[in-house]
C-alpha cells in the first residue's frame, strides 16, 4: 500500500470485472486480471490533502488557481465557466484530486507503492479527465514505474488529452513487470504541459492488478455463465476451467461470492482446475472463480489472478396469501363475493383452482360467484418457475348462526362469544349491552370475538343483549347471550 495512503485512502480488494472498461493502454493484457492490490479513490470527502505533489501547494477551494491542487467531490463554474461543472467522481459519491498545472511542467503526483508480488507483472491504470472547455493547453501526462533507487521500469505518455464539449473521464494505463528482489516501486505522474490557459485535470482510481495466462471458466453443459435455479431445488453442477501456459508451478484456488463480489471466500478442498458445486437451497447470488497463482504465493492476494465469474442464482419461491375464507350470504352480498389474494416475487403470474366460478382466474382479487362451499388455491409463479401457493374457502349460507351462550372461564372450551360466518367484508356493527344499558363489547367490520371482559374487567353473569347491523341491508339481528361463570 502506498506509505502516504495509509490514513487517506481507501484500499479494497473489488472484483475485477467491476472496474472494466473502454480505456487507452500501452499494451493490452493477452490473459486474466486479478483484483486491484491498490485502488486509491481519493476517499468520500472533498477538501483534503492526502497526495504528494512536488512543486505544487493544497488548497481547500474546489477552484484552484495555478500551481495549486484539492481534493473534491465536485467542481463548478471555475474560472469565468472556462472549466466544466464536474458533478462526481468517476464512479460517483467520491472524491477527485484537481490539478490547475503549475507554469513550469514537472511532478504533480509521487508515491511509493509496496504491496506488490515480486517478479509479478501488473497493469497500472488511472482515470484523467481534461476539465478545461475546448481550447487552452492540453494535459500531457507521463506515467513512470521505477525502483526506490530511480531505476525507471516502465513508462508510458498520454499524449495531449483532448478538450471535450463535455466532461468525460478516461482511463489510461499499461502493464510492467516488477523487480525479482524487491517489489516496492515508485509511481510518479508527469505533466509535461506548461501552466496558463488550460492545463487542468482531474484524477481518480488509480488500481494495480496482477497479470497473468488466460482462465476461461465454465458450467459442464451449460451454454451460459448462469444457472437460475428455484430456493429449494437440489442440483450439482461441475465448473471447468481452461488455464493458458504462464506459471512454472501454478496453484488453483476456487472462490465463491454471495454478496455479488463485493467479498470472496476460498472454497476448502477446491483447488483443481474443475469444482463440483452443490447448489444451496437457500435464495441468493452465488458468485464463483478460479483464482491462480504460482506455488507459495496462491495465499496473497496480490499475486493472484481470476477466471470469470459462473453464477448459479437461487430464486425465492413467491410469498403468497390467498386471503381470508369468504362467506356468500345472499342477502348481504348477493351471489358473490371478491377473494383478497396478495403474492410477492420476481415477475409473477397468477392462476386460481378450480376455474369454475371465478371471473378472472388469472386476477388476484377476482370475484367468485359459487352456489356451494369451494377451496380456491392460489398458485404464484415467477419468471424463473418458482412457485407457491395458499388455499382459501368459500362459503355459501343462508343465514347467520348467533351462539346463545359462552362460558369465559379459561378451560379451552367455549370461552369467547364468536360469530360464525360473520365475515368482515359484511362490515357489520356489533354492539352488546348489559342490562343498564351500557355498551360492554363493539366490533366494526371485524371477527367477533368478545372474551367477557370489558376494558380488562370481567362481567358478570348475566344475560346480555346483542345488535348487529349492516351498511348495505335492511336486516338487522338482534337477540341475547348469556354468560357463564
Amino acid at each position: 500500500m502506498p506509505n502516504i495512503f495509509a490514513r487517506h485512502f481507501r484500499v479494497l480488494l473489488v472484483p475485477f470485472f467491476l472496474l472494466s472498461s473502454s480505456g487507452m493502454y500501452a499494451q493490452l493484457c493477452n490473459g486474466s486480471l486479478g483484483d486491484p492490490v491498490v485502488n486509491i479513490t481519493f476517499g468520500g470527502n472533498g477538501a483534503n490533502a492526502p497526495v504528494s505533489a512536488p512543486g505544487y501547494m493544497f488548497t481547500g477551494s474546489s477552484c484552484p488557481d495555478d500551481g495549486y491542487y484539492t481534493v473534491t467531490n465536485m467542481t463548478s463554474s471555475c474560472f469565468g465557466n472556462t472549466w466544466h461543472t464536474v458533478s462526481s467522481d468517476h464512479t460517483g459519491g467520491g472524491s477527485f484530486m484537481l490539478v490547475n498545472a503549475s507554469f513550469t511542467p514537472g511532478d504533480f503526483f509521487v508515491s511509493t507503492v509496496t504491496d506488490l508480488c515480486p517478479n509479478t507483472t501488473y497493469e497500472f491504470a488511472s482515470w484523467i479527465m481534461n476539465v478545461m472547455k475546448p481550447d487552452g493547453i492540453k494535459p500531457n501526462i507521463t506515467f513512470s514505474i521505477e525502483t526506490p533507487s530511480g531505476t525507471v521500469l516502465k513508462t508510458f505518455n498520454t499524449g495531449n488529452i483532448p478538450s471535450l464539449s463535455a466532461p468525460q473521464w478516461k482511463q489510461y494505463g499499461f502493464f510492467f513487470v516488477t523487480p525479482s528482489d524487491n517489489a516496492v516501486i515508485v509511481l510518479r505522474m508527469t505533466n509535461n504541459a506548461p501552466g496558463g490557459y488550460g492545463n487542468d485535470l482531474a484524477l481518480d482510481d488509480i488500481t494495480f492488478r496482477p497479470c497473468g495466462p488466460m482462465i476461461s471458466a465454465k458450467i459442464q453443459g451449460n451454454a451460459s455463465d448462469t444457472v437460475n435455479i428455484c430456493e429449494g431445488v437440489s442440483g450439482r453442477y461441475t465448473f471447468n476451467s481452461n488455464v493458458s501456459s504462464g506459471y512454472s508451478s501454478p496453484v488453483y484456488q476456487w472462490q465463491q461470492s454471495t454478496d455479488m463480489g463485493v467479498h470472496w471466500t476460498d472454497i476448502s478442498g477446491a483447488t483443481s482446475t474443475s469444482y463440483i458445486c452443490v447448489a444451496s437451497n437457500t435464495a441468493g447470488n452465488y458468485w464463483y472463480r478460479l483464482t491462480i497463482a504460482e506455488a507459495g504465493a496462491i495465499g496473497i492476494a496480490a499475486c493472484r489472478i481470476g477466471s470469470n465469474i459462473v453464477v448459479i442464482n437461487v430464486h425465492a419461491k413467491p410469498v403468497v396469501n390467498a386471503g381470508p375464507d369468504r362467506v356468500i350470504l345472499p342477502g348481504i352480498t348477493g351471489n358473490s363475493v371478491t377473494l383478497n389474494g396478495e403474492a410477492t416475487g420476481e415477475g409473477l403470474s397468477y392462476l386460481w383452482s378450480p376455474d369454475m366460478f371465478v371471473d378472472d382466474v388469472h386476477s388476484l382479487t377476482p370475484e367468485v360467484s359459487t352456489p356451494s362451499e369451494i377451496n380456491y388455491t392460489l398458485t404464484a409463479t415467477s419468471a424463473f418457475g418458482c412457485t407457491n401457493e395458499d388455499n382459501v374457502i368459500v362459503k355459501v349460507v343462508t343465514g347467520i348462526y348467533i351462539p346463545s351462550a359462552f362460558t369465559p372461564n379459561n378451560d379451552g372450551k367455549n370461552d369467547s362469544w364468536t360469530i360464525p360466518f360473520l365475515d368482515p367484508t359484511f362490515r357489520a356493527t356489533v354492539n352488546v349491552f348489559n342490562r343498564y344499558g351500557q355498551v360492554v363489547y363493539h366490533s366494526t367490520a371485524e371477527v367477533v370475538n368478545w372474551n367477557g371482559k370489558l376494558n380488562g374487567v370481567a362481567q358478570a353473569s348475566g344475560v346480555y343483549v346483542y345488535v348487529v347491523t349492516f351498511p348495505s341491508s335492511k336486516m338487522n339481528l338482534k337477540g341475547t347471550v348469556v354468560l357463564i361463570r
